[in-house]
């Protein structure tokens, strides 16, 4: 029987090669700038208070990059291999935490392949950020906090010691450094506080608080700095939240919705919102089915989307991607239902089949700095300098000015070339502004999510 779990990894981590030297986005760019100027020390203090994520991921991809290098895919590599942990520890919840119920090791098998395929997961294993490491470490505390709260015996989490001590530090180990990865990680965390206080486990509930609080200790001079960073983006950015993620009615929808079909859309329009609102139906039913039998796990997939919720109320932060880590719970809630073997079979089947559309259409693919930046004939650009990394990381002896400069400029060359990216979040009319300047559009190239423009000075002709 090992052979089938050892096809299912298999076959997930061959499907991740595909496309994996896809060109940067910005937010990957980001990642290999920090790792390439700063040093262990520097990433805390020198990046890490302008930046909006701890520092723990950053400071692992420096002693990786150190040894791999920058390349695409290097940079992109922990996050598969973390993907395919974290389907190994999903199997592992699924063989020895629930060995006498109906999940077992057939329930196993399938609970690991639902994560492993499902589309939104298979996107974000390839993208050079900390999601994929902090679904692995807290998918690895839920391993030890299932079998502190539900009192299974034979399990090898129950049987490191009787009192279950070392479970306890090894979940409380787990939440910390999922902490230090990714801020979002508490609005998981706090359900599992809360279902340790309810269900008497005093002890456990305080050995976790007592390391949890400590670990925010740590963190809370830099956290504090972040903070007061983040609000002056708030002012200084006009339309910071809709990066961010308001806590709206389209935000939440997206949530259940891009958990059943990734990133993939499609025209027409009408016909993307019935196939993927079916599709969704269809997961989202069965979810909330065995949930309603195993309250534990939907407390913690609802509980966490609570607070989410709740937090997105005073500060924007509701976008269905910073959610990635409850894929582990749903995934076993899916593999839990008794149900017939051809539902799972479609289940899995359905996540395989948008997982294979995302790779092999490029068109779903990152934006392409890369034939971008490839393209440019120019010695020089305009555009946004916060947004420059990817254009850097392709073509490093390039001249970037900031286009919010255009406005005060009293010269400008002849000809200019804009890169007008994340222009509208930033609030900039650049060109009425270059209009104004008597400039004219002369050229437009499209890139996949990307536009270059040329502009002429007309009076100068």
């Amino acid at each position: 029987m090992k052979y089938k779990i050892s096809f299912i990894f298999f076959v997930a981590f061959l499907i991740r090669l595909i496309s994996l030297n896809q060109s940067l986005w910005l937010d990957e760019a980001t990642t290999a700038r920090v790792v390439q100027q700063y040093n262990f020390l520097e990433i805390i203090t020198k990046f890490s208070p302008n930046d909006f994520h701890p520092p723990l991921y950053y400071l692992l991809m420096k002693a990786w990059t150190g040894i791999f290098g920058y390349t695409e895919i290097s940079l992109r590599m922990p996050s598969v291999l973390f993907s395919i942990l974290t389907g190994y520890v999903i199997y592992l919840i699924g063989k020895q935490v629930f060995p006498t119920s109906s999940f077992g090791l057939h329930g196993a098998r399938w609970a690991a392949a639902f994560f492993l395929f499902n589309p939104l997961i298979v996107y974000y294993s390839q993208e050079a950020r900390m999601y994929m490491m902090a679904t692995f470490l807290l998918t690895t505390a839920l391993y030890f906090y299932l079998s502190l709260s539900i009192n299974l015996r034979g399990s090898p989490a129950s049987l490191l010691n009787r009192g279950g001590s070392i479970s306890i530090f090894l979940f409380s180990l787990s939440i910390s450094l999922s902490f230090l990865t990714f801020y979002g990680s508490i609005f998981l965390i706090i359900p599992m506080g809360i279902y340790l206080f309810y269900k008497k486990k005093y002890r456990n509930f305080f050995v976790f608080l007592l390391l949890f609080t400590v670990t925010i200790l740590l963190l809370s001079s830099l956290l504090y700095r972040q903070i007061i960073n983040a609000r002056q983006q708030l002012q200084l950015v006009p339309n910071w939240t809709t990066v961010l993620g308001s806590a709206n009615l389209k935000n939440l929808l997206l949530i259940p919705l891009k958990f059943s079909i990734g990133r993939v859309s499609f025209y027409p329009k009408w016909f993307y919102w019935v196939i993927s609102g079916a599709w969704t139906s269809f997961i989202w039913f069965y979810v909330i089915k065995v949930g309603l039998k195993q309250k534990l796990l939907l407390f913690l997939v609802f509980g966490s989307l609570g607070f989410g919720i709740l937090f997105s109320l005073f500060s924007p932060l509701l976008q269905y991607f910073r959610f990635i880590f409850l894929m582990p719970i749903i995934s076993i809630l899916l593999a839990l239902e008794n149900h017939t073997p051809i539902n799972r079979l479609i289940g899995v089947g359905g996540f395989l089949i948008f997982s294979v559309i995302y790779l092999l259409f490029p068109t779903f693919h990152r934006e392409d700095w890369k034939s971008l930046a490839k393209n440019l004939n120019k010695s020089e650009v305009y555009m946004i300098l916060s947004s420059s990394d990817p254009v850097r990381y392709y073509k490093k002896d390039l001249k970037i000015l900031d286009l919010k400069s255009i406005t005060d400029a009293k010269s400008l060359d002849k000809e200019i070339t804009v890169i007008p990216y994340v222009v509208d979040i930033h609030g900039i009319d650049y060109q009425k502004i270059l209009s104004g300047k008597k400039y004219k559009l002369v050229q437009q190239s499209i890139f996949r999510g990307l536009v270059v423009e040329k502009w002429n000075n007309y009076s100068s002709m």
